[in-house]
């Protein structure tokens, strides 16, 4: 079957078509400063913007590592201007752990499957089509300024901070910004609702150092730098962080007891958050520090005892807590292993309340009444840390109406990623109906 018959069999709007193209660009962003294919799509993006009667600009921080910037000039020109963006890179995929091409952009069951259907090729797509049902209709509200960052799976060091700081006359004027990971629905006690995204954790991405005595391998040796490095990865591994509710996750949780009719005072937000089902898996990591061990690297021969091991640690901490954390850990694991920082990023708490988030719970209000709009902590991050330097106040909302059963959370990094065709139909007019009016 051709991709054009396969268009007309599923009727696909233009949000999928976009998608699918994007997800066939190998955009993967290995970190370290390797990637592929940004710049591919970054110049797919260009012309797309181009198509509709903007001035696109391409930045390259590096070889291969472009970001696109539209500016698009609203109807009232004294509101602060909103920052739209999303991030064209994606994580790995190993092939021969998905049942379909990662990059084959497949289309079954009624969602388009690939990495970057949800992280977020998606929001890339429906940001091209409604900003064209908006420029069609008369124009936005305010001045948009449209952003395709890369880089962000690294941390944007080549993508939103490099534009930041080098270039903050992009963003002149914006105030507020929107993008991934948020605004997609959640059903609790067979009740749909929405998660807006009105923070996330700071970031620490560490590594482990451990040093000891090259040797052969058949010595007795307690100067090892692998068995020191492995008591440190086993003892951050096993932490078990406090509970810890913010302003954002006491409100997240009152609301989601509501929901599902029970008393927050007697039944704990651990229990709450995981009786969400499928969501729970990114409300419960909101609720504590996280340090997640996630790569090793060690050794060069079977019986050599190498003099030096490492491990990356991924550390998703609340927000001015970095150093504390850091600090904490260097205790548990003594002085024989040492940490290192390889990257750090502030953590957002932004208002729940005020004239955004109510277009925003407007907007969906108009396509799914009645569902109430929660805000919630990302456990992750996003570009809007960037964007904070310039005092830009970053949201997640890229609104999908998701089946109740589909596990959303598991799609991010995660094997098989897909996302329903109506809910790129749902979230362009949604994101339409924000940029007209707000």
């Amino acid at each position: 079957m051709t991709e054009a018959q396969n268009d007309a069999e599923f009727a696909l709007d233009e949000t999928a078509i976009i998608t699918r193209e994007l997800i066939q660009m190998n955009t993967t962003n290995y970190g370290d400063g390797v990637s592929n294919g940004e710049t591919e799509a970054a110049e797919y993006v260009e012309a797309k913007l181009r198509a509709l009667g903007l001035e696109p600009q391409l930045f390259d921080a590096a070889p291969g590592r472009t970001s696109v910037v539209a500016r698009v000039a609203g109807r009232n020109r004294d509101k602060g201007a909103l920052v739209v963006h999303g991030h064209l890179d994606v994580v790995p995929a190993e092939p021969e752990n998905w049942s379909v091409d990662p990059f084959g952009g497949v289309i079954k069951d009624g969602m388009i499957w690939g990495r970057g259907a949800v992280d977020m090729k998606n929001m890339d797509a429906m940001i091209l089509t409604s900003l064209a049902d908006v420029l069609e209709r008369g124009g936005p509200e305010r001045d948009l300024v449209i952003a395709f960052f890369s880089d962000e799976e690294n941390g944007g060091i080549f993508g939103s901070h490099y534009l930041v700081d080098n270039h903050p006359h992009l963003f002149a004027g914006a105030t507020e910004a929107i993008s991934e990971v948020g605004g997609y629905s959640v059903t609790v006690n067979d009740k749909r609702a929405y998660l807006l995204q009105t923070g996330e954790k700071a970031l620490v991405w560490a590594k482990l150092v451990a040093t000891g005595t090259a040797a052969h391998g058949s010595r007795v040796l307690e100067d090892n730098a692998v068995t020191k490095l492995a008591r440190a990865v086993a003892a951050i591994g096993s932490i078990q962080w406090p509970v810890r509710l913010t302003d954002t996750t006491e409100a997240l949780i009152a609301s989601l007891a509501g929901m599902l009719g029970v008393d927050p005072q007697r039944v704990g937000p651990e229990e709450i958050a995981l009786a969400t089902g499928p969501a729970g898996a990114f409300i419960h990591a909101s609720l504590r520090t996280t340090s997640n061990p996630t790569m090793l690297s060690a050794g060069y021969k079977h019986n050599v005892i190498p003099d030096r091991a490492e491990a990356r640690i991924d550390i998703r901490c609340f927000p001015g807590e970095e150093a504390e954390v850091v600090a904490q850990l260097q205790a548990l694991i003594g002085d024989d292993v040492r940490i290192e920082i390889s990257h750090q990023d502030v953590g957002i708490e932004n208002p729940a309340t005020g004239t955004l988030v109510d277009a925003v719970t407007a907007a969906l209000g108009k396509h799914d009444p009645g569902a109430p709009v929660l805000p919630y902590l990302l456990a992750a991050g996003t570009d809007n840390k960037a964007l904070s330097k310039l005092d830009i106040a970053g949201y997640g909302f890229a609104p999908l109406k998701l089946p109740a059963d589909l596990d959303f959370p598991a799609m991010f990094h995660g094997v098989d990623e897909r996302v329903p065709l109506d809910a790129l139909v749902f979230g362009r007019a949604v994101l339409t109906d924000l940029l007209l009016d707000y």
